[in-house]
């Protein structure tokens, strides 16, 4: 039997600060709303859910280099139906997994924290693509990964996969090694390393670029986002 065709974008319910203190990291809002978008606009049927049901948005994300036009008539519209789902989220833990055909773990830095141990989004992940769906992430999305299994081998389900996700270049050149250090959070190339999945990228850290291995799609950066959520559309099509 074909998977559903229903989506679930997770959210990073954390927040913390960057830059000394001077900004907030939360949701990046259009690593949320672009695939939301694209996934609406294929016929899915889409949902949102973070670990604790909230979430608080990322400041850098609400720059006009990063939210203008229609992404920001949406995310200024508190009833748009993006904001409707985003704004009155479920618990993970409240989310039946097995309706899902597609899981698509939208990020910020912010998901550095929790979605490491973020047990129900994990399971979720881990019934989608033990039901024969796509698993797809974009940007610090990756960090997600670091409990999800192939419940058939045990393994984690990036091993032996070719991933990407957010530069430990572009870390460095935001200047906030340190403080990300400081959270204890594991970049995403450490990740991939860690647990034996191959981490490619494009040539320049915000280039738009994306993976596709099998049922597993991952995606670079914010720039990202959109082309992520088209490569998981055109993998679902093909189950």
């Amino acid at each position: 039997m074909s998977p559903s065709r229903k989506a679930l974008i997770s959210i990073t319910s954390a927040q913390a600060t960057l830059f000394q203190g001077k900004e907030t990291t939360g949701l990046f809002i259009s690593e949320a709303l672009h695939p939301y978008n694209v996934l609406v606009a294929a016929g899915f049927e889409v949902d949102l859910a973070s670990e604790t049901g909230s979430y608080t948005a990322d400041w850098l994300s609400q720059q006009p280099d990063f939210l203008n036009g229609s992404d920001l008539t949406t995310w200024n519209n508190t009833t748009s139906e993006f904001r409707k789902k985003l704004d009155n989220m479920p618990k993970a833990a409240d989310v039946d997994g097995s309706q899902y055909g597609v899981f698509y773990a939208s990020a910020g830095h912010a998901a550095l924290i929790d979605y490491p141990k973020a047990s129900s989004l994990q399971k979720i992940a881990e019934q989608v693509w033990a039901n024969g769906g796509v698993v797809a992430s974009v940007c610090h999305g990756p960090a997600i990964f670091a409990n999800i299994l192939d419940r058939a081998t045990g393994e984690p389900i990036i091993k032996g996969k070719r991933i990407t996700g957010f530069t430990t270049e572009a870390e460095n050149t935001m200047g906030i090694m340190d403080e990300l250090r400081g959270w204890g959070s594991e970049m995403v190339e450490e990740l991939a390393d860690r647990l034996g999945a191959k981490y490619e990228r494009a040539p320049g850290i915000w280039d738009d670029f994306h993976i596709v291995d099998g049922r597993l799609v991952t995606g670079q950066n914010p720039a990202s986002a959109r082309s992520t959520a088209e490569a998981v559309v055109e993998v679902f099509e093909k189950l």
